[in-house]
């Protein structure tokens, strides 16, 4: 009598060949490479405990995101969205007295990028794309990361999703609509003028040299410093608080990091206050738009983020 063909079971190296892309797409999902590792990690040990449930009648990749989504999901569920500062408020004066910090999960947290990955990723892992797909439910935000980043037919989804593709393509019209009220226009590729502008910065920057960075910066930037929620507009109040409550900053050194969400990244280092040496300040993120600087993020959880862009904790004098 002829058996069926009984197809073997995958292991746990072909469980990791999904690592990384679970990765991006559970930071889209959820804001923070930290809780993204915690999600894939999940996502792993449910994949090798159910193995032998495992009966190949879907692909080894649909499976393990149908885990990885309900991770995400359980995740998400009762908590509130993470955010950047300017979508909590106004812009405020540069003054000392409007700093005000936030819980660590308030904040949408940036993520080292691949450079060959940049240049497919930029605009669906920059700050404002992500931190805009946190205004959706967990649902939408799950259908349109599938359907619009990874290209899964609205057919596929709905079987990961435990719905019908009519409510799919609803879930899906919804979700645009949304993120056509904020700001997530596409971005251009670095080219060799933006990286000319990106090294007069870094040597402006480190000589606190006002007059060079106003010609690189534009006129309606902005500036944020996540945990606080103060977030400045325009270069006129940025320089302020550069030469007023951020003058430590002055003196500071600077180091290229791996791109964060598609944009450009450095370690920011300011001269210790115990002795020689610099002490870590800041992962500065930087948007570009027309050959100047639109955006500055300046994120100072280093003790957390400067490991995960490889950046050294101290640098000596």
């Amino acid at each position: 009598m002829e058996g069926r063909a009984v197809t073997a079971a995958p292991g746990p190296a072909e469980l990791e060949q999904h690592r990384r892309e679970l990765t991006g797409y559970c930071y889209r999902m959820l804001g923070s490479p930290f809780e993204a590792e915690d999600a894939v990690q999940e996502t792993m040990v449910r994949a090798w405990k159910a193995l032998d449930r495992f009966e190949g009648r879907s692909a080894l990749r649909s499976w393990l995101y149908r885990i990885a989504t309900n991770v995400c999901l359980d995740m998400a569920k009762g908590r509130e969205r993470r955010a950047r500062p300017m979508d909590l408020g106004p812009a405020r004066e540069p003054v000392f007295e409007n700093l005000a910090t936030r819980p660590e999960a308030t904040w949408l947290e940036p993520v080292p990028a691949d450079p060959a990955d940049v240049a497919l990723e930029r605009d669906t892992i920059r700050l404002a794309f992500v931190a805009a797909l946190q205004h959706l439910p967990p649902r939408q935000r799950a259908a349109l990361i599938l359907c619009e980043v990874l290209r899964w037919q609205a057919s596929e989804a709905a079987e990961l999703l435990d719905t019908s593709v009519a409510s799919v393509n609803s879930a899906l019209q919804r979700a645009r609509a949304t993120l056509e009220q904020t700001d997530v226009s596409a971005t251009e590729e670095l080219d060799d003028a933006d990286r000319e502008l990106l090294g007069r910065y870094v040597q402006a920057f480190e000589r606190y040299d006002i007059e060079a960075l106003t010609s690189l910066i534009h006129e309606d930037a902005t500036q944020s410093m996540p945990p606080y929620d103060l977030w400045l507009f325009g270069r006129d109040d940025i320089f302020t608080w550069w030469l007023g409550p951020g003058i430590g900053c002055k003196g500071s050194r600077v180091l290229p990091a791996p791109f964060a969400n598609g944009s450009p990244a450095y370690g920011q280092y300011k001269p210790s206050e115990t002795g020689p040496g610099y002490e870590p300040w800041a992962l500065q993120v930087l948007e570009l738009s027309g050959g100047r600087i639109v955006e500055l993020t300046f994120f100072l959880d280093t003790e957390r983020l400067f490991p995960l862009f490889g950046l050294p904790l101290r640098l000596e004098g």
